[in-house]
């Protein structure tokens, strides 16, 4: 079976998806609880309007995270630092960004690496009280 990809989308009160090639979509206030509302509004959508019974597994989801959202939701993280930070020139993440172009899946895991690098950093900083 051909992956469904869910495009996902990072909302104030969560987490958003849409099947990029079906008309269904959901909610969830965590990444977990969304993969497992995506499961069941895509089983329900495959049972009920398509009549076909296919039971879909998280193994049949490939989940996309729509990098102009992300970086609009998340305006902290500076893209021409972050470019510098993983060694991608600037104007090619800006073009990631922006959609004009879009990230192989190399450069898609190098920019979610430096996010989560930074992230992990940040989270030992502590404080002189």
């Amino acid at each position: 079976m051909k992956k469904i990809e869910m495009i996902v989308e990072r909302t104030n009160t969560g987490y958003s998806a849409f099947a990029k090639d079906y008309p269904v979509g959901t909610t969830g206030d965590s990444l977990p609880e969304l993969t497992s509302n995506i499961l069941e509004a895509m089983n329900f959508y495959f049972d009920e309007m398509e009549g076909k019974g296919k039971v879909v597994t998280d193994k049949d989801l490939k989940i996309t995270l729509d990098l102009r959202q992300f970086f609009e939701f998340y305006k902290v993280i500076n893209a021409t630092a972050l470019s510098e930070r993983i060694g991608m020139n600037q104007s090619l993440l800006a073009q990631y960004i922006n959609g004009i172009k879009k990230p192989s899946q190399v450069q898609t895991r190098r920019i979610l690496q430096g996010v989560q690098k930074i992230g992990r950093e940040l989270a030992e900083i502590n404080f002189l009280l």
